[in-house]
């Protein structure tokens, strides 16, 4: 008997989620085709909320600056700084303006409020300290990574002193100059010194690595993620800005790849404590190689969740989300022949969907794609559509939006 549509299709919570899925994943991904809605953001906290409450889940992590999100996870996880300085401050791309997110912080506080720390929930970054228009100097990451073994270890094994770091890396402007982004000659990336610090970060995090045992023995648990994330972020933004200096026509390629490879270290290191619910665009998380045109040409590179998905398998899914209308963007009414159209054709507000059903129930010919007229909405692939482990539709996107 042909499957109906409507049969593909159950109310967005937690246990509809894992019914689509094998096992718990230990990385469960919550895709979005467009930054900055509000609502998209509502239905991520109310998820995350019934998957730390019914499935035992006891980390977020967002796409935004790593190294910022420690500031929010040390508020929800021990209340320092106040909920207004720790929104402003522990978010990248303007992202702290959003009352979602505001709300998020609040209520993982008032959750681990009383609460033992093997029960408290945790918040990440897991992107990279990067901007659309320019990179982070390696200054926090590096200088947080040798403090960290200067206290810990014999100081005859350091590759070398603070104050040399401090006088290779100079003043941060040098660094995060926007005109680098577009212009490889302003960049540092390849200069003597940032080809020093590179060694230098190499040297630093093998000196990490070798004195495990001696730290799993002396340091807690939590310090020695953090300096963990400090020599990962400090390898890849010196890596960033090395391909921020090349000129070949494979710059921004490069670019977008070393992005997601921070990424997916990021991920795969929260992975070791999860299970872990991410959120952030699709094309960050999907399967299938992801796509995008900038500064004129198109640009194709491994997602973070494509990296991730190759090294846990079933352990990592993936929920794409779709949406109807953004009619404050002109993304009116679907097409009836495209998956977004079927969908929208249902009285359901917002659903998750079974797509390998999804997939049986819409037959051959496949749907065609969809054509957005807002360059800041990503459409369904229905080619990929029986790919993934299931997707959450949203009908309408009110005006209510981040920034």
């Amino acid at each position: 008997m042909a499957t109906d549509i409507k049969d593909t299709v159950r109310t967005v919570e937690a246990a509809s989620v894992m019914r689509l899925l094998p096992s718990r994943p230990r990385l469960l991904a919550l895709g979005e085709p467009t930054h900055g809605e509000e609502a998209l953001l509502d239905l991520r906290n109310d998820l995350f909320r019934q998957l730390v409450e019914q499935e035992g889940y006891r980390t977020i992590a967002v796409e935004s600056d790593c190294l910022r999100g420690l500031l929010v996870d040390d508020h929800v996880t021990s209340g320092g700084g106040t909920l207004d300085e720790v929104v402003e401050r522990g978010f990248s791309h303007d992202w702290g303006t959003s009352a979602a997110n505001r709300e998020l912080v609040r209520w993982m506080r008032a959750h681990n409020e009383g609460r033992p720390a093997s029960e408290r929930v945790r918040f990440a970054g897991f992107d990279g300290p990067l901007e659309i228009t320019h990179a982070a100097s390696p200054r926090q990451a590096l200088t947080a990574l040798h403090a960290h073994l200067a206290a810990h270890v014999d100081p005859a094994l350091l590759p070398c002193t603070a104050e040399t770091l401090d006088g290779l890396l100079g003043a941060d402007d040098r660094w995060t100059g926007p005109a680098a982004m577009w212009e490889p000659a302003r960049s540092v990336g390849r200069s003597a010194e940032a080809v020093r610090l590179r060694l230098l970060a190499d040297e630093l995090t093998a000196l990490l690595d070798a004195q495990a045992p001696h730290l799993a023995a002396t340091v807690p648990r939590d310090e020695r993620d953090r300096a963990r994330l400090y020599g990962r972020t400090a390898t890849g933004l010196l890596r960033y800005h090395f391909w921020m200096a090349d000129t070949s026509p494979a710059r921004l390629t490069r670019l977008t790849g070393v992005r997601d490879l921070m990424m997916a270290d990021n991920l795969l290191a929260l992975a070791e404590r999860g299970p872990v619910l991410v959120h952030a665009h699709n094309s960050h998380l999907q399967r299938e190689r992801s796509t995008v045109r900038m500064g004129g040409q198109s640009l194709e590179w491994w997602s973070a969740g494509a990296l991730v998905s190759a090294r846990l398998g079933e352990e990592y899914a993936f929920l794409p989300t779709a949406l109807g209308t953004i009619r404050h963007h002109g993304v009116d009414t679907p097409p009836p022949d495209t998956v977004e159209g079927r969908l929208y054709a249902l009285p359901e507000d917002r659903c998750v969907v079974d797509t390998a059903r999804l997939a049986a129930a819409l037959g051959e010919p496949r749907p065609v794609p969809r054509v957005s007229p807002y360059f800041g909405y990503a459409p369904l692939d229905p080619a990929h559509l029986a790919d993934g482990d299931g997707m959450v539709f949203v009908k309408d996107v009110p005006q209510r939006q981040v920034y």
